[in-house]
This record gives C-alpha cells, structure tokens and sequence, in this order.
C-alpha cells in the first residue's frame, strides 16, 4: 500500500464561502482562520475568528481529527441544524465523519463549516504532479514515495514523523497561552476627565484594541448602516467601513477608559442610559445613539451651553420646538417679559443674532429659567431626539450612504438639513447639503467613510472660516467619533458589571471568550467606579 495524501473537502455553510460549494483542501493538515496560511482554508470575511481558528488533520481518510488552535471556539454537531451556544467548546482533538458540522469562533458570530469527506489522491496523481512541475521547472524531480507495508511493520520514520507533527502540534497550543499571558490590559490609571472631545491623531494606541473594535463597529455602526440602507454589503464587506473613523473612535476610547472620572460617570448614570437605550431599540434606532446624551451633557439634565442649549440633549429652544419638547415662558436677563421660542430653527449667528445670548453667554438663568422645559426631562427629551434623528437617518441619500449612522449622530451637532424648515434657505454645514456637496465634488454616488475623511482640523475650536478643508465645521469634525468610543465602553461597563439587567444582557457576549470587552480593555468594577463618583 503507498503512502497517499489525503485531501479535506468541506461545504460552508454561510456567507460569502456558501456560494462556491465544495471546498477541496489539501492535507494532510488544512488550517483554518482569517489568515492561516498557504494553502489553509482563509476565511478573513467573517468576524469573530484568530488567525488560525482550528486545524483539520487527515493522515489515512479514516481518523480525521477536528482540534482548536489554543483556546479558540471550536463547536462540533452531527448536524447543522443545533443551536451552538448550548453546545461546549471543544477541549481538544476530536474525530469527525462524513456529514458532521462544526462552528468556528463564538455562537451568533464565526462560520459554520460542513465536513463532507476526506479523498484521496493516488501515487499517479502525485507523480502526475510533479511531473507536470519538473517541466515548468527542471530542478524539481518527482521524490521518491516510500511505502508502508503492514506485513513489516512500521518503519522508523514514520514514529519521527509523529513525533515532530506532536511538538508542533503542541507549540501551537501553548503558543497563543504564553502570549496571552503578556497582553498589557488597559483601565483606568488616574483621576483624569468625565470626556475627552479631541483625540490628537499622533496618539499611539494598543493595536490589540484597534482589533477588537472591529466587532463593536461591525455590531453598532454597521449591521444598523447595512439594515437602514437594505444592502448587506455594508455589514458583510470590509472595503465599506469608515476605517479613518475607526481609527478616531480608537485613539479616542484609549483616552476615556484610562479615566476613573469616566467609569465613575458611567456608573452614576447607568439608570438613565439603560432607559435610552431601551427607548432607541423600541424604536428600532441605533442604540450607539445613547452615548449622544452623554456627550451633550454627562447625562446631567440642568446643563446649559453659552448658546441656551440645555438638558440631557442640549437642544437649543428652537429644535426643541420642532420635536414636540416644551420650551416657554423664559426668563431673559435685562428683558421684562417672558420669552418663548416661535421658530423651529435657531437664528443664523446664533451668538449674534438670538435674542437670549449675549457676549458668548446665555441670558437665561440656568435654573428655573423657563417655567416650562422639557429639555431637563429625560423622557420628553429623548422622545423629541428620537424624532430629530430620525430626520436624518431615514432620509433616502443618508439611508443609502452606508454612514447613516454616522453622520446622523454628527447631524445632532450641527442639524440635518435646516432649509427644510427655514423657507428653503440652506446652510452648508448641515449634513444633508455637507454630504451631498461631497459626493458632487468627489464624483461619487455614495461614501460610506464620509464622516471619517472630514476629520481634518487638529482642534475643535470654533471658526467658521477655516474648516482645514473640511465639508464641516471643526467642532463636528471631532463630536462623532468622541460617542461611538464612550458607547463601545459603557457597553463593557455595564455588561460586566450588571449582566443579568434586560437593558443590558444582550451585550453579555462582548464580555465572554474573543468578545471585545475581553481583550485588552480592564473594566472596573461597580465598587471601583463608586469611589470615582
């Protein structure tokens, strides 16, 4: 009998691998993962997976073994049809047989693989091979096959082979255990700020936590993109993400996690960010939009901005108007009567031209300004957010953008399209105008890394005439990326801290396993975050 190669064939199941059918892969070890290898089965389109997942190794056609790479999910059924986060992760090798299914990386993320057999390729085949390369090339000679001859035993090298294939087998295991032992987790290191506007672009961050929001971003900014704009590819599809945005959001949540203050307000507001998020999925809206509150106002319903923008969401008293948030009967200093808001968009030149600021500072008092405001109640005012974002997410050339999450949250800062509601006067940087008057100067029908390629002033400082470049103004450039960082954190927050809170259960996975809360990023614990209230 001649020693043969065995090959894998495998059928997968989803995504973008489902439409190619059966995968023939060569043995007698196929490799399998985001980047295994030559020759290894590359399954770099779906998240959730280690360079090299699992291994399949085939030595006869008989017992072809399915093993973990280290401590990666690996998940095997006799079937597909199962439910795999009721199955246990494997431990080890484990043999398969035909028709058998198998699940690489964590449930609801990952592949699911079908093994349909393991066939052979005889001698003929192999010399035919080499042949064929020894014409391409005269340096190769067809080898020489030893043969395995039962009636002799099995010769010496056969055991050396098994034995090196063993030391192998076992650095890769303890490889990735001894690496994980030197990750440097990153947490809280002094009392720092509550936020950080600004991300500085020289800014060296960990590029294990660039790595592991690639499955906040997929999960938060671009399944919603993908769904609002009923095109998959936005999920599915690397080349559609605002990578330049990803990158801000990074730098940006390596400045919030290192602050107590930061957890120590996450903490004291968890009641008030479970009821948002509970309010944006009723509505079926993107829960990232929680962090905008936070953003605005820490989540402290008297803030108040130089310009009267006040309560959780800082609307001005105009936009508040507009969304059904009751504004009226308001105190302004050296005014006798009271004032309440009659337009539903604020003056252009606000700070020159509104009746309640003056000098850069609001003329209404802070406290018990307005005998009616709704602003500084958090159901009231998330409702009319609600309705405000809404405006720009559904909109047919946002929706289709494949950055409608995105650039909805930067609307929120420097409004969605005010002609609609000032007599058709339009304002540059709006969103709807700013995005539409880029895609006009690029030659684009969409661009999903809009958001991203805006970021151009190093500051925020307010300056209407240098925007760097930018289709919008500096203070824009540098709000969106600022909550989509504090969100992917009060997500590992509050899933570590109070898992079993409905609000906040469905983000349990991110704290388990490869989930992004569990790689780098050391979460405090509730009676840490108490003492930095």
């Amino acid at each position: 009998m001649s020693q043969e190669r065995w090959d894998v064939v495998l059928r997968v199941l989803e995504g973008p691998l489902s439409l190619q059918g059966d995968l023939v892969c060569r043995g007698p070890v196929v490799r399998m993962g985001a980047n295994p290898g030559p020759g290894g089965l590359n399954l770099s389109g779906y998240r959730g997976l280690d360079d090299r997942q699992a291994v399949i190794s085939a030595y006869d056609g008989k017992t072809v073994s399915l093993a973990p790479v280290g401590t990666n999910q690996v998940r095997m059924a006799p079937h597909a049809n199962v439910d795999w986060e009721e199955l246990q992760p494997l431990r080890g090798p484990t043999y398969l047989s035909d028709g058998c299914a198998f699940h690489l990386g964590p449930a609801g993320r990952g592949v699911t693989i079908e093994f349909v057999e393991c066939r052979r390729l005889g001698v003929w085949e192999q010399q035919q091979m080499l042949s064929d390369a020894a014409d391409a090339n005269p340096d190769v000679q067809p080898s020489e096959v030893k043969e395995l001859q039962a009636g002799k035993g099995v010769p010496a090298w056969f055991y050396a082979g098994l034995v090196g294939m063993a030391i192998l087998f076992s650095v890769a295991i303890i490889i990735p255990l001894v690496q994980s032992r030197d990750i440097v987790r990153l947490g809280p290191v002094d009392e720092g700020m509550e936020y950080y506007e600004v991300a500085s672009a020289e800014m060296e961050v960990n590029p294990q936590l660039y790595e592991g929001f690639d499955q906040a971003f997929a999960t938060f900014i671009q399944k919603p993109n993908a769904e609002v704009a009923r095109t998959p590819d936005f999920a599915e599809k690397r080349e559609y993400w605002d990578e330049l945005l990803l990158e801000w959001v990074t730098r940006s949540a390596e400045q919030h996690l290192r602050a107590q203050a930061f957890w120590g307000r996450l903490e004291a507001i968890k009641d008030d960010y479970a009821f948002v998020v509970t309010e944006l999925r009723q509505a079926k809206m993107p829960e990232v939009w929680a962090s905008i509150p936070y953003q605005e106002s820490r989540y402290r319903s008297e803030a108040q901005s130089p310009v009267c923008a006040k309560g959780y969401w800082q609307f001005m008293p105009e936009v508040a108007r507009r969304v059904d948030v009751q504004v009226a009967n308001c105190k302004i200093s050296g005014r006798s009567d009271n004032w309440s808001p009659d337009r539903i968009t604020p003056v252009r030149g606000v700070l020159k031209n509104a009746p309640y600021v003056k000098d850069a500072r609001c003329l209404i008092p802070p406290t018990r300004g307005c005998k009616i405001d709704e602003r500084t109640d958090l159901a009231a005012s998330t409702r009319g957010a609600i309705t405000a974002l809404s405006e720009a997410f559904n909109d047919v050339t946002i929706a289709d953008s494949g950055a409608a999450v995105q650039i909805t949250i930067a609307s929120h800062n420097a409004g969605y399209d005010d002609a609609k509601y000032d007599n058709g006067k339009p304002k540059s940087t709006n969103l709807l105008p700013a995005y539409r008057a880029w895609l006009q100067q690029e030659k684009l029908e969409f661009d999903p890394g809009f958001v991203g390629k805006q970021i151009r002033c190093a500051t925020n400082e307010f300056d209407d005439n240098d925007r760097c470049g930018s289709m919008l103004h500096r203070e824009t450039q540098h709000y969106t990326y600022a909550i989509i960082a504090q969100h992917f954190l009060a997500v590992c927050y509050y899933a570590t801290n109070y898992p079993d809170r409905p609000e906040f259960r469905p983000w349990r996975d991110f704290t388990r396993g490869d989930g992004y809360c569990n790689t780098v990023i050391k979460v405090p614990t509730d009676e840490e975050a108490r003492k930095w209230m």
